[in-house]
């Protein structure tokens, strides 16, 4: 299968080296020194819980032309990066795009492309890149799907992640598991930047934890107010006293560990004006609901002048 990776961060590094060695004709877009590394010396990737380091010569490009066809484009930009390759995307050739990442405007992406087979998709990959190299985690599960009411092509799916080792979850209704996932990572954002990037400040502060909890929910009945799903449907129960302390009892392990880094805090240092555009696309939604969400505002206080300095030390 002929595949394109448009985006060569961390998760769009990871989804092309699995999908290149499970065999598929991969090119990765990639630009500037990074793009000319991974050309010169190939691609790099240091795997937490993966001993040594693996390299992938996967072919790099730095522009899509529009009669470049592939069976799939995996569009694995930034959530603010998006409407910059809009009209790129629109003007290529090939029928089959999925936006892999955070994203609350689904339902507005989807409409961008009429005639296009449209989907959206969230991997479980996080870190960071250096230099030479991409440091991080990977478990290899992805939920991939399409709008409600739009049922995905699950065989042409299958096939995409054939002999890669994913974990695929085929979820038919992206829009409300990726609202979800943002009302879920936001408060964690907020954890970071209060700690500037630091969770084990906080690994034994029930009180502050118990607040990104309150957040959490907080958005959860928004979306819950405005029609849409809970998704994952583990998190169905986000009510019950079950859920607080599982909650609890994950953030404080994140906290305490080094995945709090690999999990969060690298990706949200690291991404502010992501986090700020859907922290501000998530309240705009809540307030068109008539929600209250006072806890998160409150969250939101606390980082905001360690944000503006976080800017401007930048």
């Amino acid at each position: 299968m002929r595949i394109l990776v448009y985006g060569a961060g961390v998760l769009g590094c990871n989804l092309a080296n699995n999908l290149f060695k499970a065999g598929n004709d991969v090119t990765l877009l990639a630009r500037g020194k990074w793009a000319e590394e991974i050309r010169q010396n190939g691609l790099h990737l240091k795997l937490k819980f993966k001993p040594g380091e693996s390299v992938s010569r996967i072919p790099i490009i730095t522009a899509l032309k529009s009669e470049d066809f592939y069976d799939v484009i995996f569009v694995a930009f930034r959530y603010t990066q998006l409407d910059s390759i809009i009209d790129t995307l629109r003007q290529n050739c090939s029928g089959n795009i999925v936006f892999v990442g955070n994203n609350v405007r689904v339902p507005y992406y989807a409409s961008l492309f009429p005639g296009k087979n449209i989907m959206f998709a969230f991997c479980q990959s996080a870190g960071h890149r250096e230099e030479k190299r991409v440091c991080g985690i990977d478990l290899k599960k992805i939920t991939i799907g399409s709008l409600k009411g739009f049922p995905p092509d699950e065989e042409f799916i299958h096939k995409i992640f054939d002999k890669t080792g994913y974990k695929v979850k085929i979820e038919p209704n992206m829009e409300d598991y990726l609202l979800c996932h943002a009302a879920y990572v936001m408060p964690i954002a907020f954890a970071c930047y209060y700690t500037n990037g630091n969770l084990k400040k906080i690994k034994g502060n029930s009180d502050y934890l118990n607040k990104v909890i309150d957040a959490i929910i907080e958005a959860y009945r928004a979306i819950e107010k405005a029609g849409h799903k809970i998704l994952p449907k583990s998190d169905e129960i986000y009510e019950s006293p079950k859920y607080r302390k599982m909650m609890m009892v994950f953030f404080k392990l994140m906290c305490a560990t080094s995945l709090g880094k690999i999990c969060a805090s690298d990706h949200a240092m690291n991404a502010i004006d992501e986090m700020s555009s859907l922290n501000n696309d998530l309240k705009e939604f809540m307030n068109k609901t008539d929600a209250e969400y006072p806890i998160w505002t409150e969250l939101e206080k606390e980082t905001h002048n360690l944000l503006q300095t976080r800017k401007i030390s930048l």
